[in-house]
């Protein structure tokens, strides 16, 4: 019989074996602190027109009502970082992890296998997995899990390799060996708040105005860009990695080693007449399989033309 010991290191073990970089574990309980935090930013509508935020909150904060009998989370890492940028200077950006493959696929991919291996090594075992696409509050379990802290950016900050990850979680009904958090290491550095070009990030930190953020308005928002937002972007069409690129923690990041993530071969050599030219066939190729189809070809059309304004 293997112990709750023994199959948290299989766990890990495989997780590193699928191009997981970190594994941590945590019980499934109600996030009490978490849902006061929640209610807080929703109330003062930082979620923006994304409505969805305020939908299922019961199952976002406990993820025992997302899975029966659920007694552990297991959150796990996988870099997308990629220092490689366009070779004309001046074309418009686009986050890296938009960058290869949508990362929802790829990843979710691997935690099949992963949940697989733990049915196949344990029995029969009631779980789910989660790759930003369900209620589950993904940062806050990766903190309470110890594989990171929630920067003053509101971003999951690793000490090791910084905060170019996705996060991901399996949710089981298997009690295992549960991890501690860490401290936060941010101090008194304020480099993401002075960096933001819309204010998103408060002043004081660990609050982030999603309706600010550049991301949710070249991403999510579907209706006309703001006038007010003229020139703030700082030439971002799809994205934004300002937050990241301005953390001290991030010199430590390390290129990713994911095939899937690669870009097209297009994308890079692309100058910034091809993107303001761009039409819905070549998007089609470059962003194949892509998150960047998330926004569709004329988002991604508004965005740029927002930028030549």
């Amino acid at each position: 019989m293997y112990s709750n010991k023994h199959i948290t290191q299989d766990i890990r073990t495989k997780a590193y074996q699928l191009g997981f970089g970190f594994v941590g574990v945590s019980q499934a309980k109600e996030l009490t602190e978490e849902a006061i935090k929640l209610e807080m930013w929703l109330n003062k509508g930082m979620h923006g027109k994304m409505s969805y935020m305020a939908n299922h909150f019961d199952k976002r904060i406990d993820p025992r009502k997302l899975v029966d009998g659920a007694k552990s989370v297991v959150t796990l890492l996988y870099n997308y970082h990629n220092p490689e940028t366009q070779e004309d200077a001046s074309a418009p950006k686009i986050s890296q992890y938009a960058y290869g493959k949508d990362y929802h696929h790829v990843v979710k991919k691997k935690l099949h296998h992963l949940i697989n291996y733990i049915q196949e090594e344990i029995g029969e075992v009631n779980g789910r997995c989660f790759v930003d696409s369900a209620p589950v509050l993904e940062r806050d379990w990766a903190k309470h899990s110890g594989v990171g802290w929630i920067g003053k950016n509101t971003l999951l900050i690793t000490r090791e390799q910084g905060s170019y990850f996705f996060l991901a979680e399996i949710i089981i009904d298997v009690e295992l060996e549960y991890d501690a958090p860490i401290k936060d290491y941010c101090g008194s550095c304020t480099r993401c708040i002075d960096a933001c070009p819309t204010d998103a990030i408060d002043l004081e930190g660990y609050w982030l105005d999603g309706s600010k953020c550049i991301s949710y308005f070249t991403i999510e928002l579907r209706d006309q860009l703001p006038e007010d937002m003229k020139g703030k972007f700082e030439n971002w069409m799809f994205g934004c990695d300002i937050c990241q690129q301005v953390c001290p923690w991030n010199r430590f990041a390390k290129r990713h080693n994911e095939p899937s993530f690669e870009p097209h071969p297009e994308l890079f050599q692309m100058t910034k007449g091809d993107w303001e030219e761009i039409t819905e066939d070549v998007f089609r190729k470059v962003f194949k399989k892509s998150a960047v189809k998330r926004t569709k070809y004329n988002g991604l059309l508004r965005n740029i033309q927002f930028l030549k304004k």
